[in-house]
């Protein structure tokens, strides 16, 4: 067999040698699956945050804090005004709590770690404004293996954040620019609205 590829021209054997190569490279080439998925999916939360919310949520969101922070757009915009705040970190505690409750038991010790050294403890990297004291008592529930470790910190941030930060989103131009939004489409709408009426009644003369 060696005798016989001996005896093949050099441009055969060279050839094979570039199949060989191709093939080797196609085969460890990674698959673009994951990235496709990946930028999909990021396309998708682009579009999701270009929905503009209507009338009908802001009204809700005018009557109580809760109702903002039971809508997933509600947070969202809340979010967004809590940026040009620079006290994002308050709402995503609130909600990194809310999903700890998620958990399965065996991840609760790890991930109550986390949300602490993240949230929590002096000099944390998004560190929300709690007093010693309940920042002590968190540590002992955590040490403690509780599942509402989070619950008072929880509420007191959701208080400071009802009492301070939604007083000013409400008076906000974020907000106003949104009713304005609002009532200039319903504008636009009554006044299509109305052009047809009259081009249905001529058109009945």
């Amino acid at each position: 067999m060696c005798k016989g590829l001996a005896t093949l021209p050099a441009t055969c054997l060279k050839s094979a040698k570039d199949i060989k190569h191709k093939i080797s490279f196609l085969l460890q080439k990674p698959e673009p699956h994951a990235a496709d998925q990946k930028e999909m999916k990021e396309k998708t939360v682009t579009t999701a945050a270009k929905r503009v919310p209507d009338a009908a949520e802001v009204e809700k969101w005018k009557e109580s804090f809760s109702n903002v922070m039971s809508c997933e757009m509600g947070r969202t915009v809340f979010t967004t005004f809590l940026k040009s705040e620079f006290s994002q970190e308050n709402v995503d505690f609130w909600i990194v709590c809310e999903e700890f409750k998620k958990n399965p038991p065996s991840k609760l010790a790890t991930k109550a770690k986390q949300i602490y050294q993240q949230y929590v403890e002096a000099d944390a990297p998004n560190e929300v404004n709690l007093d010693a004291a309940t920042r002590e008592k968190t540590w002992q529930e955590i040490e403690n293996g509780s599942l509402s470790c989070f619950d008072e910190a929880q509420k007191m941030i959701y208080t400071l954040m009802e009492k301070d930060s939604y007083r000013r989103f409400l008076k906000s131009k974020l907000i106003q620019d949104l009713c304005q939004k609002e009532r200039s489409t319903n504008h636009e709408k009554k006044g299509c609205d109305w052009a047809d009426s009259r081009h249905v009644l001529a058109g009945g003369a």
